[in-house]
């Protein structure tokens, strides 16, 4: 079976690392969009985890506000707090994208690419 969610939207808050584990890094965030039909606009949101590599790309590149795209598998999480289960669907992120406008990357094109004068006569083609 298939479990695929995709999800663009705006990060609710600054991304915040948190260590599990044997020092694990775990990021837990909430992802919003709305959808309008005609005069109504409903206000949508989902809690997500990122872990390992994916918090830290997070926490890194994203803040408070910032478009991205999420991928991932959606779970069903339970839990038990005063004799009442609870239940919750999250997000197990699996891969973040940029999206969105963004500011772009300076570059010196001087500096950052090297520039080509001579071919070599003895390429193939």
């Amino acid at each position: 079976m298939l479990n695929l969610t995709i999800v663009q939207g705006r990060l609710t808050k600054d991304p915040e690392i948190q260590l599990v584990g044997e020092g694990i890094p775990y990021c837990p965030f909430t992802i919003a969009w709305s959808k309008k039909y005609r005069e109504k606009e409903d206000k949508l949101f989902l809690r997500c985890k990122a872990w390992r590599n994916r918090a830290e790309f997070l926490k890194n590149y994203f803040s408070k506000g910032k478009e991205l795209v999420v991928c991932g598998e959606l779970v069903t999480e339970q839990w038990e707090k005063d004799g009442q289960k609870n239940s919750m669907e999250v997000l197990n992120v699996t891969e973040i994208h940029f999206a969105g406008s963004g500011k772009k990357a300076e570059y010196d094109p001087e500096k950052d690419f090297e520039a080509v004068s001579d071919f070599d006569d003895g390429m193939p083609f």
